[in-house]
């Protein structure tokens, strides 16, 4: 490899300042010595949730040399706020110090242009790797491994305890609730998200009946006091009784039996489906991807695929799973099932005639038909979002999380963002707010007249009474505040810059073994380049007369171990999308490059 000049890191600044420290601030200074990961997340976004669950054996492993620090860069105006950063730093476990960047200020300095991307500074503060995506876990050990070898010899590593404060803990019932399911006795089931458990709730929605799971995180089958759940969320009554759930981060359905209190597993392996595994199949042979709701819907079980933005189904009668719906693509598109778009589908709801999907990355509320094609009620895409009444094709919700079948034929959404309860009409076509001042609403289930909210960051259960008339808001719009990237019109070429880990090489076994697809919105930015193909480099042509856009990009590369005595080497894989906003410009780039996994060189 050609020597490159060695980049020191830019220092990291916040302007929400630093959370699991115990108060402290930190500098690139006082960590010299250590091994630093910088990982950029935003709290929205589920990729970034899977790199944090990556990255947990690394924090226990390495512990003594390695300090790993979050650097939240929000997407959604609500991430902005300091104490939504506070509330997802305990609700996903966040064991490392966390630096709240609200203005993306550290985001710039390190030129990030995607969630997730991870940053490895070595112990005299330069950086030596970037990785965006997921799937990097592998790679960064063995780098860290190298650098722990390395400065020790050279005397410049630094071993001990690292800066983590544990925050005091809360005593509530509930501690950010997920779903609720309404009970035949007037009682409530509740997924305890945060505490890896079940909760029963009397009609109160306040007094515990009882719990189902040890309350620690973990992926065990058996009775309340055994079983085992990982951030569970969805909950849904399946017609032989039991009551399945969305065990979101074992990714996995789980069957609770309310008659003997014992949780069994229906689908799912307990490992997250990556690009090439199987998409059908024996339901507890097939990889899931953070399941995150489920329904009733036709004669079986649909999931909301969170992890890779597709719908399945579980058929109990074979026993199976398959796609339903989406192409793994994240993006607003409509059509046939398999050719659809979705964007982190969170939240579902069935009526007779339709399957509702809170799609919540487009802050969309979309629906499949009993042919099962995909259509969009509310919502325009990624970037455009807010709080606004009025007709569907102009109406904007931020990041709903769930939608909930009304009497009448209308659905309530979960507007999660947005702190409020919000309607949709299909008859009229009209978004109207049943209620604002929630906090955080993830679910909501229909009791005798009224909605019963799971006010996730209030850690409650919320009864409200359907009103009359629904409650006018002011208008609100937003697009996400990143900036664009200056490009020249003509011939754009896109790279994405993709170098196999240390140690291994890119699998050609059985083909190529990188993909790319570009799209972009308007669809018109594009005259040339569009579509998929297997070089991650590739010519595009801008349109004449569209000046500005959003370029899709979704990448993956597969590595394998490279050592010729081993058989059966380990693979990997690596994966992501980008949402680059472009403004066409004459004095702009005619290079865009994105990086997937890059190394400098040491030394």
């Amino acid at each position: 490899m050609t020597a490159r000049a060695r980049v020191r890191a830019p220092e990291l600044i916040g302007k929400g300042g630093w959370l699991n420290t115990g108060d402290r601030s930190y500098t690139l200074a006082d960590l010299r010595g250590r091994i630093v990961v910088l990982d950029f997340w935003t709290f929205c976004c589920v990729n970034c949730l899977h790199v944090l669950d990556e990255l947990r054996e690394l924090e226990e492993k390495h512990r003594d040399t390695v300090v790993i620090i979050g650097v939240h860069s929000p997407k959604f105006v609500h991430e902005a706020e300091h104490q939504a950063v506070v509330d997802a730093v305990e609700r996903y476990e966040v064991h490392h110090p966390v630096l709240d960047d609200p203005e993306l200020a550290t985001w710039k300095q390190y030129a990030v242009r995607a969630w997730p991307t991870l940053v490895v500074v070595d112990p005299e503060g330069y950086v030596v790797a970037q990785h965006a995506g997921e799937g990097h876990a592998h790679a960064i050990e063995k780098l860290v491994e190298e650098l722990e070898a390395e400065h020790a010899a050279k005397g410049t590593l630094r071993r001990g305890d690292g800066p983590y404060v544990a925050p005091e803990p809360v005593a509530t019932h509930l501690r950010f609730p997920g779903k609720a399911l309404a009970l035949a006795d007037g009682g409530f089931l509740v997924s305890d998200t945060t505490r890896h458990r079940l909760v029963e709730l009397d009609a109160d929605g306040e007094t515990v009946r009882g719990h189902f799971g040890t309350g620690e995180r973990g992926f065990v089958d058996g009775g309340p006091d055994e079983v085992r759940f990982s951030e569970p969320q969805g909950l849904a009554l399946l017609p032989d009784g039991r009551i399945a759930v969305a065990d979101t981060v074992n990714h996995a359905i789980r069957a609770l039996d309310p008659a003997t209190g014992t949780t069994t597993t229906l689908a799912g392996t307990g490992r997250q489906w990556w690009q090439g595994s199987a998409t059908e199949g024996p339901a507890t042979e097939v990889d899931l991807s953070s399941p995150w709701d489920i329904a009733w819907f036709g004669d079986r079980l649909w999931i909301a695929m969170a992890g890779v933005h597709q719908l399945w189904t579980y058929d109990p009668e074979s026993g199976t799973v398959r796609v339903a719906a989406g192409t793994t693509n994240e993006g607003l598109v409509d059509g046939p099932g398999p050719e659809a778009w979705f964007a982190q589908p969170s939240g579902l709801a069935a009526t007779e005639d339709r399957l509702w999907v809170a799609d919540s990355e487009t802050s969309a509320l979309r629906y499949v038909d009993r042919d099962g094609a995909v259509h969009t009620a509310v919502g325009t895409g990624l970037f455009d979002f807010g709080h606004r009444d009025g007709a569907a094709g102009q109406a904007l919700f931020q990041h709903p999380l769930g939608v909930t079948a009304l009497p009448d034929g209308s659905v309530a959404v979960s507007d999660t963002y947005n702190h409020a309860l919000r309607r949709f009409d299909p008859e009229s076509g009209e978004v109207t707010t049943l209620a604002t001042d929630l906090r955080e609403p993830s679910d909501a289930v229909l009791v005798e007249g009224d909605l019963v909210v799971v006010e996730s960051a209030r850690h409650r259960l919320t009864r409200l009474r359907l009103p009359e008339e629904a409650v006018r808001v002011a208008d609100r719009a937003h697009r996400t505040q990143r900036a664009a990237t200056a490009i020249a019109p003509g011939t754009l070429r896109l790279d994405v810059v993709f170098q196999a880990p240390a140690g291994q090489k890119l699998d050609t076994r059985y083909g190529p073994s990188t993909r790319l697809l570009v799209s972009s919105t308007p669809p018109e930015l594009l005259a040339e380049g569009s579509g998929p193909g297997t070089d991650l480099g590739r010519d595009l042509v801008l349109a004449e007369g569209v000046t500005e856009g959003v370029l899709h990009v979704s990448a993956m590369a597969a590595s394998c171990d490279d050592d010729p005595a081993n058989e059966y080497p380990a693979c990997h894989v690596h994966q992501q999308d980008w949402g680059v906003p472009v403004h066409v410009t004459a004095d702009g780039a005619s290079r865009l490059p994105l990086v997937l996994a890059g190394m400098d060189d040491r030394g």
